[in-house]
């Protein structure tokens, strides 16, 4: 059964060669990418490679089809490739400790490693052994620091055969569109590895736009691989049409996605998404695809054995795992129909507060049955009140229902968490309630989905994002005034950085008399909205004292929809903002900042 499973990925480099040289491998900015220039590019990286010392490399790089060839030339080259999230300070400095180099898109002082279009080799055509130490991959952070997961060859070989076998019938030949970055395992088995080893081509670049990812489905037959973040917000005044008729395939994988969300989107993609249970560390676990909004049972995978623990953990056993040992997983689950499961939350957000055991889960269920809230998540946080005390509290960060949001504006925070805390009260111990409060526009994503601890746990030392309004005495009607600021939809963010996609409105302010003819964003305005969203999501130092390597290279016209990514560097007082569009980048810099802030 291994060798079987193992077979596929591990002959990948035979396989390939054996195709023919114009054999599709997948499209890069519209353009089709051909099997000889994938091995070329794989034969490079592994020369590069292997002329290294040294066996562990991190490696990040934004386009799939060169990340692939980078996978596979390393492989060869003997090399462990570890898989951070992203390029921030913190995942670098804790890389650092554990790789004897880095490779592609990390910042220029850590040297990484590339080959130019000069570097040539050929890849090796053996097959890579089963138990080769092939990867280190990281646990997403939703429950605490992200802890590295190794991988040898076998269990990701495993991984890909199952998905083949399981849906290989459904995605026939059609093309890979994914939402979702390879950085994560998810995305590697579903856009990068898979496709490779079964033919199939796949896109170089993930698909962030909803305005773009709906032409994108409508060109030809594909599969779409998501996130529930994607999923669960699609605009329902775009024309899905196109993707409908082409869709053979919707996958979700990376946390819950809501029954009438997973219904909703099928209604509009045509497909209702597979969801795929697992985690880093299990690999994939289970699998559904609802029917119904009662449709909650979980299949598991095949060769994927489970049982249920004390206290009704869940427990499996799987060629996706390092061995034939059983494992222990922080969820609880039910039996469900025949050979099914149902998951009834987590045992590891059980928590003791004041000597008393309660469910972080169970909290966030009971906020979700009340009109006021549309999401929530509870964690755990130490009181800092006292200086020097440990104490442990409760915090809660939730998402207002149009309800909530108007409780919110007409009588405050307070109002709101009274209200809260008495829909709690019911079923948590006094002692136990939440002490601490944030209300947001939305929960923040990675560019997985994820919704981690860190970036939580960085918001509570943010200012708020949602502000209540205080009702104010009825005033005479006032003309309208035009917008100052742009339509904004947050698409990633952690503790140091965050997407969102900027849509200035054709009758802003600032587009008044520059130009009549053709107007175009300043770039004065520009900056301003940087330092605007900058300091709304981060704690920045109080004085602006400048802004380098300042460029505008295209101009932002009104209604158009571009990127604007904030990254706050806390220990250099800097934030790097930059404004991009579908394969144009508009303008960036850094800008200065420096003084104390006041406590809030």
């Amino acid at each position: 059964m291994a060798d079987l499973f193992s077979a596929p990925l591990a002959n990948l480099a035979a396989a390939m060669a054996a195709r023919p040289a114009h054999a599709q491998v997948g499209w890069r900015a519209g353009a089709p990418v051909a099997n000889a220039q994938f091995l070329a590019r794989a034969g490079a990286w592994h020369a590069l490679l292997r002329a290294q010392p040294g066996r562990h490399f991190a490696l990040y790089l934004d386009d799939s089809i060169d990340f692939g060839a980078a996978l596979l030339g390393a492989w060869h080259a003997g090399k462990t490739i570890w898989l951070g999230a992203d390029t921030l300070d913190a995942t670098c400095t804790a890389l650092a400790s554990s790789v004897d180099g880095f490779l592609g898109m990390y910042p220029a002082a850590l040297a990484p490693l590339q080959p130019d279009a000069a570097h040539g080799g050929v890849l090796p055509a053996a097959r890579l052994e089963d138990d080769a130490p092939a990867l280190v991959v990281f646990t997403s952070g939703s429950t605490g620091a992200p802890q590295a997961i190794p991988k040898k060859l076998s269990q990701v070989a495993s991984e890909v055969a199952t998905l083949d076998l399981l849906f290989g019938a459904t995605a026939g030949d059609a093309a890979i569109v994914a939402t979702v970055s390879h950085q994560h395992i998810y995305g590697l088995l579903f856009k990068v590895l898979w496709p490779l080893t079964t033919g199939r081509p796949l896109h170089a670049s993930s698909i962030g736009f909803h305005e773009a990812l709906a032409p994108a489905l409508a060109l030809g037959p594909c599969v779409l691989v998501a996130s529930p973040a994607h999923l669960k917000r699609l605009p329902e005044h775009l024309d899905w049409r196109g993707a409908a008729r082409n869709l053979r395939a919707v996958f979700s994988s990376g946390g819950p996605l809501a029954a009438d969300a997973a219904l909703a989107a099928g209604a509009l993609l045509g497909k209702t998404p597979i969801e795929v249970y697992g985690s880093s560390e299990t690999g994939g676990v289970a699998w559904r695809q609802r029917a119904h909004l009662a449709d909650d049972a979980w299949r598991a995978m095949p060769a994927v054995a489970w049982r249920l623990g004390g206290e009704g953990g869940l427990e499996v056993r799987s060629p996706h795992l390092p061995d034939d040992s059983w494992l222990a997983l922080a969820d609880r689950a039910e039996p469900a129909g025949e050979n099914g499961f149902v998951l009834r939350g987590r045992n590891d957000r059980i928590v003791k507060i004041e000597e008393k055991r309660v469910s972080l889960t169970a909290m966030e269920a009971a906020l979700l049955v009340s009109s006021l809230v549309l999401e929530a998540r509870v964690i755990v946080c130490t009181d800092t009140a006292q200086p020097g005390s440990e104490r442990q509290r409760i915090a809660a960060l939730v998402v207002p229902s149009a309800a909530g949001a108007a409780v919110l504006a007409q009588h405050g925070k307070a109002a709101l968490n009274r209200l809260l805390r008495a829909a709690l009260a019911l079923t948590v111990p006094a002692v136990a309630l939440p002490r601490r409060w944030r209300y947001l526009d939305r929960l923040p994503v990675n560019a997985q989905g994820k919704t981690t601890l860190a970036a939580l746990e960085a918001l509570l030392d943010q200012p708020a994002l949602v502000k209540p309004q205080i009702s104010q005495p009825p005033q005479p009607p006032q003309p309208p005034q035009p917008p100052r600021l742009p339509h904004v939809v947050e698409l990633e963010r952690d503790e140091r950085r965050v997407l969102l996609q900027v849509t200035a409105p054709a009758d802003l302010l600032y587009f008044d008399g520059h130009f009549d003819v053709a107007p175009i964003l300043a770039g004065v305005v520009q900056v301003e909205w940087a330092m605007h969203y900058g300091r709304a999501y981060f704690a920045l130092p109080p004085d602006f004292t400048g802004i380098n390597v300042l460029k505008f290279q295209q101009v932002v016209v009104p209604d158009m929809r571009v990127q604007l990514e904030l990254v706050h560097d806390a220990a250099k007082g800097t934030l790097n903002f930059r404004y991009t569009s579908e394969g144009f980048q508009h303008s960036s810099g850094r800008i200065t900042l420096a003084g104390e802030n006041r406590d809030e």
